[in-house]
């Protein structure tokens, strides 16, 4: 019962009434974002996110049909287990109607067998391998923001395209890790490119002196960081204390945020690429949105709130409009309705529950051309959904086929 008590305590710290009104008899509806608030994701997630999903309660008003709103969050320790225990207490003992973030890969697989079984919803945001979306689809499950397939194909074709046409990946070892190093290898081989070799490191590795080595050795013109976080912003320090930049080595961020460029600094991070579905500075909706988050967090949100935000936010459109939490009537509205908010314009869901939004190429800035701590990110290309995401006829995910 340790595992219970642990995310009980972990949800009650977190959690709150949002709005401070009474609420009678009838319970509350539930909101669980269930992530990594203390480890290498806090960053890019964490209490971040339970701050984008309390956003979003503000914006439908604080009730909806009368009900109060509840956000609690549950710290799964990036272990899939505990991940499974929290989501089973919160849909059978708490009341949670839907489950957001999801963090690491393996958590987020895990989420959503969970809640295929219960019936609920689970909306990834932090979990990003595209097999969520594919293989292990759900009829109840959808992924916001990022996808291991979106970013790998993005950036392993522009760059591979640009002359980058031998690769060496350095790989998280878990499924995120797996799944992004595959679907770039995909595209880098699919755009005239080969992959030398790749090497795998555990989550939370603070020395990667030996991997760098492996990569150094082995001729590649692009070195492919197929992690995220922390890990990839020691993978980029100690790859330039070896000297590789300063040799003509491309580093490819395959999955970076601008709030990992800002904790390692625009002199080292200068003209790196990277791909989002989102950035605090787009748009004057994104900047508004920004400021808000900001006051109650002190660095802008990350694609992972913002994907969190979107969820949120369309899911009480959906309870708003179905008059009810009943899983199948909200999944109809949801699934029909696109995603409108600070950042899609009219983003559809597929049947696959993949969210089809843009996704934009930015350029890390240089240091004379930043005007503050934040200002980081320049945008140069817009890449439509039709061209990011798993084409529709590629998909083994049985809900889009039929």
């Amino acid at each position: 019962m340790l595992i219970s008590r642990r995310s009980l305590i972990a949800s009650g710290l977190a959690s709150a009434l949002p709005v401070g009104v009474s609420y009678g008899a009838e319970r509350p509806i539930r909101i669980g974002v269930l992530n990594d608030p203390g480890g290498p994701f806090a960053d890019i997630g964490g209490v971040g996110s339970v701050v984008a999903a309390r956003l979003a309660v503000e914006d439908i008003g604080g009730t909806v049909a009368g009900r109060a709103i509840e956000v609690l969050q549950g710290d799964h320790q990036n272990k899939p287990d505990v991940a499974s225990a929290v989501a089973r207490q919160w849909i059978d003992q708490d009341g949670v109607d839907i489950i957001l973030d999801g963090a690491s890969s393996a958590c987020g697989l895990a989420i959503q067998h969970v809640c295929r079984e219960k019936n609920k919803f689970f909306i990834a945001a932090g979990s990003g391998t595209s097999d969520l979306t594919n293989k292990f689809c759900a009829p109840y499950g959808m992924q916001f923001s990022f996808d291991t397939f979106a970013q790998a194909r993005s950036l392993g074709t522009a760059l591979t395209k640009a002359g980058g046409s031998t690769w060496f990946f350095i790989t998280a070892d878990y499924a995120f890790g797996h799944a992004l190093e595959r679907d770039a290898t995909r595209f880098v081989k699919e755009a005239g490119g080969k992959v030398l070799g790749s090497v795998r490191h555990p989550l939370g590795t603070m020395d990667f002196s030996s991997v760098i080595l492996q990569a150094q050795t082995s001729g590649a013109q692009v070195i492919g960081l197929a992690n995220a976080a922390v890990d990839t912003q020691n993978t980029i320090k100690q790859a330039n204390e070896f000297g590789l930049i300063q040799q003509g080595l491309t580093l490819a961020a395959l999955i970076m945020m601008d709030v990992d460029i800002g904790s390692i600094g625009l002199p080292l991070a200068q003209n790196l690429k990277i791909a989002s579905p989102f950035y605090w500075d787009r748009t004057d909706a994104t900047r508004a949105w920004t400021e808000r988050f900001m006051k109650k967090k002190s660095k802008p949100p990350t694609m992972l709130h913002a994907g969190v935000y979107s969820a949120a936010l369309h899911y009480l459109k959906g309870v708003k409009a179905a008059g009810t939490t009943d899983t199948a009537a909200v999944n109809g509205w949801m699934r029909s309705h696109p995603v409108v908010d600070m950042n899609n314009d009219s983003s559809p869901i597929r049947s696959d529950g993949r969210l089809m939004c843009p996704m934009y190429i930015y350029q890390a800035k240089k240091p004379s051309e930043s005007r503050g701590p934040f200002d980081l990110l320049q945008q140069t290309t817009i890449i439509d959904a039709q061209n990011s995401f798993r084409p529709a006829g590629e998909s083994e995910c049985t809900l889009l086929r039929s």
